[in-house]
């Protein structure tokens, strides 16, 4: 993209939250971003929800709060059809001053965790499945939105309703036009079990441009709403009484000659399928706090509500937290179930396939696959809660080997932080800090 058709543009680096930072320029500097001329804090990927700084972080006055630099990613320049004045947005990703990568970014923590199966002549493919609730928040309480052609406030979900499809149509036609805009392949558009709530999914591609255009399609996604006269949330449980948002993650993994290292030709997969899963179910409940990482997460995280607690796996089973659909033996590929829609992607993405890796790279072998109903099932449970999250990610050997220690203790340092200020917020105002920000 020819960033000097616009008066000025954006450049975005990701915070731990997965929140986009960053800085407006005028179209003259554009030539000047590969450089790395483009500075900002590091701390500045390491803030907190309310974008506060982090209270006794290394990257703060104890370093002089010193800058890093920023460098384009791969994913290039993008539009941003959501704004009136005409501008483009180039994701950046964060270094230091000599140039090395800043451990703290968490597109580098993917960077990391691919690099471990490139290292096996094998490629990652993934795509998204991302909820989403359109909501009222102009009183007291957040409110249900209202149907477009007749008004009134929305009262029952619509599971896979045409109808409520047509009642958003202008908006959802909107969002394709504007994924295409992006080069964002945007694939099915479903109503959901929730009131107000759609899912829209993103087809395979490269895991790294998958997690790009995650994170570029939540933003898109948000921004569009606006435009529309409606708010769009990913917060985890907007209503307590009602379906929560999550993210469900699909990847399979291609060898040097283009071959799914799943298939055996057999709806039951390769020996290296199921060590993928025993890893992912391995890293789980340590992983917790990446899948469910703000105060609202946990609300979502009950038996029997659609969203996995234990960790446990099955073939074409929609109940456990790791599935295996079904389909072509070619595309045989795994599911994960447990994040929430206000996850960080590219954390996310991390999380689960450094433990798909680890998995495979030990050997691992998982318990028998669930026949049933999961949430009946015994199994190892994901953490219970926000402060046990943080203790368990904060300790576990597994993290200790997807993740850098810097970024293992700037995430804890910031959820403890969080964690200090929401306790003060009763719960019935959460939706006012999450309602945009996750």
């Amino acid at each position: 993209m020819d960033l000097t058709q616009f008066q000025t543009f954006r450049v975005a680096a990701c915070d731990l939250n997965g929140r986009m930072r960053g800085k407006r320029l005028p179209a003259s500097f554009a030539d000047k971003l590969a450089d790395g001329s483009v500075r900002m804090p590091l701390s500045s990927l390491n803030l907190d929800i309310f974008g506060a700084d982090i209270e006794g972080s290394p990257l703060v006055f104890e370093s002089g709060d010193m800058d890093g630099r920023l460098f384009p990613t791969a994913r290039g320049a993008v539009p941003l059809p959501w704004l009136e004045e005409p501008q483009g947005l180039v994701p950046m990703v964060m270094h230091h001053e000599d140039g090395t990568p800043f451990a703290g970014d968490p597109r580098h923590a993917l960077v990391t965790v691919l690099a471990r199966y490139a290292a096996r002549g094998w490629e990652v493919f993934a795509a998204t499945e991302l909820e989403f609730t359109l909501v009222d928040p102009s009183g007291k309480y957040l409110k249900t939105v209202r149907d477009p052609r007749s008004g009134r406030r929305m009262k029952a979900p619509g599971i896979l309703s045409l109808g409520q499809m047509d009642a958003f149509d202008t908006f959802l036609s909107a969002l394709y036009a504007a994924g295409a805009e992006m080069d964002i392949p945007v694939e099915s558009a479903i109503s959901e079990a929730g009131i107000g709530q759609f899912e829209l999914t993103l087809n395979h591609q490269s895991a790294m441009r998958a997690a790009d255009d995650t994170w570029l399609f939540k933003t898109l996604i948000k921004g569009l709403a606006r435009r529309h006269g409606f708010v769009a949330t990913f917060m985890a449980k907007p209503f307590g009484d009602d379906s929560g948002n999550g993210m469900h993650m699909h990847f399979s993994v291609l060898d040097r000659e283009g071959r799914n290292v799943f298939d055996d030709g057999t709806d039951r997969g390769t020996d290296t399928l199921r060590a993928a899963v025993a890893g992912c179910l391995a890293a789980m409940p340590a992983s917790t706090l990446i899948f469910a990482p703000h105060a609202n997460s946990y609300t979502r995280l009950v038996p029997g509500a659609h969203a996995p607690t234990g960790a446990g796996w099955g073939y074409e089973n929609r109940t456990a937290a790791v599935r295996i659909p079904g389909g072509p033996n070619t595309a045989r590929r795994i599911e994960h179930r447990v994040a929430g829609g206000d996850i960080n992607p590219y954390l996310t993405f991390a999380a689960i396939l450094g433990a798909a890796i680890t998995g495979i790279e030990d050997g691992m072998t998982p318990p028998e696959p669930i026949s049933g109903n999961a949430y009946e099932a015994d199994l190892p449970q994901l953490a219970p809660d926000w402060a046990s999250a943080i203790r368990r990610f904060e300790r576990d050997p597994m993290i200790a080997r997807i993740f850098h220690p810097d970024l293992v203790g700037n995430l804890v340092m910031t959820k403890r932080q969080e964690l200090a200020h929401m306790s003060e917020i009763p719960a019935r105002d959460h939706w006012k800090t999450y309602l945009e920000t996750v």
